[in-house]
């Protein structure tokens, strides 16, 4: 394993090169042993990266960086072992290494990534945590940056779920950033973990970001972003899903709220696919369980409703509650339509409201 550290270690061997060299080496170790003719040969390479190669000494690091790992009970993971998260390896440039602590399964059959703004709404908090709710009879491995906002969220409502959650960083796993969140980073240790691509001493550092935001996206079968502006991180993220070809999903917002403008862009460029609910984004992906969903009482007792309130039933009974914004887009009715529709429901005692526009079969 001293030798995958030590190529991350060489001058202008970025990820992109060492997956080249290991795809045509056996090994990190043959690399350093190969002549420079031989290294100078393999495309992508050429004289110069050759010479660094052949000029590097710095094993020392290398091996500090082991025995901190064997210290503090971290996983080093190459490219070519069966632990590293396989999906990454679909990507052009996937780390020669991660760093891993934690228990859960880094190829788990499920694995979804849930990113967002820093400044969530209260919209977002919600959807995000209605979604974990839903994804925890699915055994789904949920992946984030450990980020404020959206990320913490999707973390801790993955704890309450008990659904294992990995936390990938831009720095190494000599320290928590946000500091914040090291009781956070705790319990996911116990349920899920911590990866990074980075060596122990590394800081967090606003370069190291976009690094991290790559795996976060490639380990994933899907990206969802929850809220964000038409910049940030969570755009990076997007982009990158994107040009993996993995399924992406953005939530939709008001037009008029900031935090949704990178959704509504991400859609309206096509990129994303628009998240209306669990259930959708669970059949989008092939996931919808395959059990008869439960019937709702309340339409079958009901039977002179009208359209509209029909349409408002089924979708309520899909899920414990849903928002009003939720029912909108999923019933395809105008605002007013569903206005009426919910009024009359609760005069019948079919439905009932609860706090934050959320609503519920009775």
């Amino acid at each position: 394993m001293m030798y995958n550290i030590a190529l991350t270690l060489v001058n202008g061997i970025g990820p992109v090169q060492a997956k080249i060299l290991l795809q045509h080496f056996e090994n990190a170790e043959q690399v350093f042993r190969a002549k420079r003719k031989e290294l100078a040969a393999v495309e992508g390479i050429g004289e110069i990266k050759a010479s660094e190669i052949k000029a590097f000494e710095d094993f020392a690091t290398a091996e500090a960086e082991m025995n901190f790992c064997e210290k503090h009970h971290i996983q080093i993971l190459s490219l070519k072992e069966e632990a590293y998260p396989q999906r990454l390896l679909n990507c052009y440039d996937p780390p020669t290494i991660v760093y891993y602590r934690g228990n859960a399964n880094l190829n788990q059959s499920k694995i979804i990534s849930i990113i967002g703004t820093r400044n969530n709404t209260e919209y977002g908090k919600q959807i995000t945590e209605q979604l974990a709710e839903a994804l925890a009879e699915h055994q789904v491995l949920i992946v984030s940056g450990l980020a404020f906002g959206i990320d913490a969220i999707a973390h801790k409502a993955s704890l309450q779920q008990h659904l294992p959650t990995i936390g990938v960083l831009a720095h190494g796993l000599h320290s928590i950033y946000p500091s914040q969140h090291k009781s956070l980073a705790k319990e996911m240790l116990l349920q899920g973990g911590l990866l990074t691509e980075f060596r122990h001493t590394i800081k967090a550092d606003k370069h190291n970001f976009p690094r991290r935001n790559r795996i976060v996206a490639g380990m994933s079968d899907a990206t969802i972003v929850v809220e964000t502006a038409v910049k940030g991180g969570s755009m990076i993220t997007a982009e990158l899903a994107y040009n993996y070809n993995r399924d992406l999903f953005a939530v939709p917002g008001r037009t008029t709220d900031s935090k949704s403008q990178g959704c509504l862009k991400l859609i309206q460029q096509n990129k994303a696919i628009i998240y209306t609910s669990p259930t959708q984004l669970l059949q989008e992906l092939g996931w919808a369980s395959a059990q008869k969903s439960k019937p709702s009482v309340q339409k079958a007792l009901f039977v002179e409703l009208s359209e509209e309130e029909k349409t408002v039933v089924g979708i309520l009974g899909q899920k414990e509650t849903m928002h009003v914004d939720e029912l909108y887009l999923q019933s395809g009715l105008s605002s007013s339509a569903v206005a009426a529709a919910i009024l009359n429901l609760e005069l019948q005692n079919i439905i009932t409201s609860l706090p934050g526009k959320q609503y519920k079969l009775l």
